[in-house]
Formats: structure tokens, sequence, C-alpha cells
């Protein structure tokens, strides 16, 4: 199915947020679409892998919404580059509010899809966020425990402590890197596990590199990623239907382990988690043939409970 896609921007808590809007052939002509929020890693932006898998959704025939987070890429937002799990949730229920005011959505068939950290936010903003009617994820990641398992939390958290007395007395803020910036930094820092080979190989090639995401990241607005747990409550409040997809290849980012803990604690009475075999983090990414069955997956979930 041809779909059109559109630049716009919605307001999330007093800024502008840029996305992109997926429409399929003739949906701006009909009432009742389902629609699908579309929510991008951390590091990531619009263009890359999240919005693969909204145009993808919509060639399926679903409206779906794909934005830069706040703070980040062509949103708004002072200051630049800060990961912000508060307001990457709020994000999520702002562009929920904006789809409702289209009046060829049906507010009553919105569903939603994350891509590792993306999906993480997207399974904790549906805990609260009603409205959201089916809950996706690929790769679906932690960040709060990622971070923390990345090295001594309570160093960082004091680390993190230092650098903001500093900037309040006016110290220029502290803005380091994602990841290392290519294959050369990664191997002279000893850095071998697949996850990372992979990451530096998407985000710092031509594969998948853009300009809204230029690996930057305001090193004390980890203090809030470090505290939060994107599956808390998820056996109480997480009860829409849900469908996970990983694949077995495991490395640091911990998304397999993520979909199973995920899996096990959720309180969807409607759950699945799809296992792809041979198939790495960052293959779900982009590679043609897991992203083709992940999608298969999808449009058959989605097509069931929206």
């Amino acid at each position: 199915m041809a779909v059109t896609k559109k630049n716009v921007k919605f307001n999330a808590q007093g800024l502008q947020v840029a996305g992109i809007l997926n429409l399929p052939e003739g949906a701006e002509n009909k009432k009742g679409n389902p629609a699908i929020v579309c929510v991008h890693p951390g590091s990531s932006c619009k263009e890359q892998t999240a919005g693969i898998y909204a145009e993808k959704l919509a060639e399926l025939g679903y409206v779906t919404l794909v934005f830069d987070a706040s703070y980040q890429g062509e949103s708004g937002g002072e200051p630049r580059f800060i990961e912000n799990p508060a307001a990457r949730v709020e994000d999520i229920r702002c562009a929920v509010d904006y789809l409702t005011t289209l009046d060829y959505v049906d507010e009553n068939r919105i569903g939603i899809l994350g891509v590792c950290a993306g999906g993480g936010y997207a399974v904790n903003a549906a805990m609260t966020e009603r409205r959201i009617k089916a809950v996706g994820t690929v790769v679906g990641a932690n960040i709060g425990r990622v971070q923390r398992e990345s090295g001594d939390p309570l160093k960082a958290l004091e680390a993190i402590g230092r650098q903001r007395t500093a900037e309040a007395r006016g110290a220029e803020p502290m803005v380091v890197n994602w990841i290392p910036h290519n294959q050369e930094e990664r191997k002279q820092a000893g850095i071998t596990d697949i996850d990372i080979v992979e990451a530096v190989d998407y985000y710092t090639t031509p594969r998948g590199q853009s300009a809204n995401s230029p690996n930057k990241l305001k090193y004390s607005s980890l203090d809030a990623v470090l505290g939060f747990d994107a599956f808390h409550l998820a056996e109480e409040l997480l009860t829409q239907p849900l469908q996970i997809i990983v694949g077995d290849k495991q490395g640091a980012f911990g998304s397999y382990r993520d979909g199973h803990e995920l899996y096990k604690k959720a309180a969807s009475t409607k759950k699945d988690l799809f296992v792809l075999k041979g198939v790495s983090h960052y293959d779900l990414y982009d590679q043609p043939e897991p992203v083709r069955k992940a999608v298969e997956k999808l449009g058959a979930f989605y097509k069931e409970n929206l």
C-alpha cells in the first residue's frame, strides 16, 4: 500500500515535538483508521529504526506517528541532548493526544510500538495511558537496568552530582557520547560486545547514521535514567495485549533477557514472546529478513487487537 509522509509537530509540555506522520493511501478520506505511535531507541531519532517500522506498518494500513524525543533531534527543548525518562514517557502521552485530534483516526484503536529503550518507554507509558490499546516491543530494553549494569551506579551518581554543582557555578555542560565514535575507537577501548560493535556500525556509518542522531548525551541527565525502571508495576498495571519480539543473539543491552522478564511480569492476559533464532539486537533495527518477520508478527498482532 502506498504511504504518504507528512512532517508534523505537536505540543509536549510546552515544547514542539517534531514527528513524521505516515498515512496509508486513502486514510485521510475515511473514518476509523487504527493508529500506532512508534518510539525510537535512546540516542536515536525518527528517521532511523522506529521510522522503518512506522513506514512498514503504514504499508499495512495503519496511521503511524514517529517522532524525535523532546530535547533531541528536531524537537524543541533546552538543554539539548538530555535523556529524561519522564519526558520520554510524556512525549508518548502527547503523541496519543495528537492522534486523537485527527478526525480520521479512531481514538479507541491506538497502539504503540517501541524499539530498544523505546520499547521500555512504550511499556512504561502504556501502564498508565489507557488510551493505548495494544503494546508491541522490538528488542525492548529497560534503559535504567542497562545503565545501572554498565558500571558502578553509586559512583556515577556521585560524579553526576559533582558535575551538576560545577554547571550550577558556571561550568560548561558536560556532553559525552553514547557509543564509540567509530570502530577504531571501540577497538582501542577493548570493547568486543556484539551490541556495541553493531551499534557503532549502525549509528556511525551510512547504514543508519542521521544528523538528528549525533551520538551526544548530556551527562548529568543520566541521574534520572539510573533511577528508572521501565517495567515497574507491570505486574499490576500492564494489562493490554502485548507482543514482545527479540533475537536470541545476546549482547550487553540485554533485550533478550528483558523480553523474557517483561513476558513473565506483565499482567496482560493476552501476551506473546516471539524469539528470532540467530538474530541480534541490531539485526532487528534494519536488516531486511529479521525486520520482515517482525513486521509480519506485528501486523497480525495489531490486526487482532486494534
